[in-house]
């Protein structure tokens, strides 16, 4: 069993809040294994009784009446009706069950109920917690696993690390043995699963465009882009049926199905965020890399990616950052925007991280911290480097330089 202790803590911290715990994430991250397995072995160990734990799978055949809204509440009535006790009703891929929001809304007025469900597919992406349950859910986001999460798995954890880079962090991957059955299984989840989602939900009409947009986004991670320029890069290529409102939506339609995650940016001098250029961040490594058959695999993009998902996984707010700087040069005033990789508010705190996938000379570290050094705040400055051999210091100027090893596997990162 791979342990998902960050979840699992969410979970039971948010026990008995009065809210729908709601759990999302792309499709075959482990969201069913956190709430069926994970979730129930820790109510069983703190001393629930097991018949006080009402588990439904509607994706399962033995519960097939209860996809019938009328039937499912009926049964939850019937399971929860003694007032002196209470109970945990579990139900994975609530989508499926036609009116399941009444269902869900009516569990909310029982006191005795703590209620928490998983949702996926075409009919429970993201927009739909905001618009269905109105304040009264809490949605707690799952990624595929990441590289602290199965790093244990493997005895030599520079080998670990360049697997994870290529192959990601979807749990079933751990089940292929073989390079090939990795990659075919990868390449499936997007044609087969991901795709048929989306189509299905939003009526796609252009799925090879679809297509396309998905692979300039995984082309791209790290880089700013926004739909304007991709519709750029598609209408060069006269893409069919493609024009900005096409690409924008599907972008859309991409980011609610967990597949790319979109990241504004803020200007730290100025003091606000910039619009139209955003970066876009693949959800899992692997599926990215499947997306391009696994031909650009860019470590410095990956390894920049792969820091951004440890990032949310621990549950921060994350941004991109630009410095802006003026240089007088031949006597006119030059305007030039460094970037910051990772802007992290924690609380009352900041930290700003930058990737460094190899520094060979000074002129190379020169430019890594040029920002940092244009920076006037006093928050914290991190410099993660894929370095195997690095040893976690702090240079002259206060900046902590530390390997991508150590900045992944230790949750305490920020703070050494």
């Amino acid at each position: 069993m791979i342990k998902r202790d960050s979840y699992l803590k969410r979970l039971t911290l948010a026990k008995w809040n009065g809210l729908i715990k709601i759990i999302t994430g792309v499709r075959r991250c482990g969201k069913s294994f956190l709430l069926n397995e994970i979730f129930y072995e820790h109510l069983i160990n703190e001393g629930v009784n097991e018949n006080n734990i009402i588990k439904i799978a509607l994706d399962d055949e033995s519960y097939s009446e209860y996809l019938d809204s009328k039937k499912l509440s009926n049964y939850l009535k019937e399971k929860t009706n003694n007032q002196d006790e209470k109970y945990y009703v579990l139900i994975d891929e609530i989508q499926k069950c036609i009116g399941f929001e009444a269902v869900l809304n009516g569990l909310l007025y029982q006191q005795n109920v703590d209620v928490y469900v998983t949702g996926s597919n075409s009919k429970f992406l993201s927009k739909d917690i905001i618009t269905e349950f109105r304040g009264r859910g809490y949605e707690i986001r799952v990624y595929p696993l990441t590289f602290s999460e199965i790093e244990y798995l493997y005895d030599n954890k520079e080998q670990a690390l360049n697997d994870y880079l290529i192959y990601g962090g979807m749990p079933l991957i751990f089940n292929f043995k073989e390079e090939q059955g990795k990659r075919e299984y990868l390449t499936q989840l997007f044609n087969n699963v991901y795709y048929n989602d989306i189509k299905e939900r939003y009526k796609i009409e252009y799925i090879e465009e679809l297509d396309n947009i998905v692979k300039v986004l995984s082309s791209s991670v790290g880089s700013l882009s926004n739909a304007k320029k991709i519709t750029d890069t598609l209408v060069s290529n006269k893409g069919k049926g493609i024009n900005y409102r096409t690409v924008s939506n599907y972008m859309e339609y991409i980011i609610d199905a967990f597949l790319f995650e979109r990241v504004e940016r803020y200007d730290i001098k100025g003091r606000k965020y910039l619009a139209h250029n955003y970066k876009y961040y693949a959800l899992d490594l692997g599926l990215r890399n499947a997306k391009l058959n696994f031909r650009q695999i860019e470590e410095n993009h990956l390894m920049e990616n792969a820091i951004y998902l440890e990032l949310v996984k621990r549950g921060l707010n994350v941004d991109v950052g630009i410095v802006e700087i003026r240089k007088n040069v031949n006597k006119k005033d030059i305007r030039k925007q460094l970037e910051v990789d990772f802007i992290v508010n924690k609380s009352d705190k900041r930290y700003y991280i930058q990737s460094a996938y190899v520094i060979p000379n000074e002129d190379k570290l020169n430019q890594e911290l040029a920002s940092f050094r244009n920076i006037n705040d006093t928050f914290k400055k991190i410099l993660v480097r894929r370095d195997p051999y690095l040893n976690r210091y702090y240079d002259e100027e206060g900046i902590l330089h530390m390997s991508l090893m150590e900045f992944l596997t230790n949750e305490n990162s920020l703070d050494l």
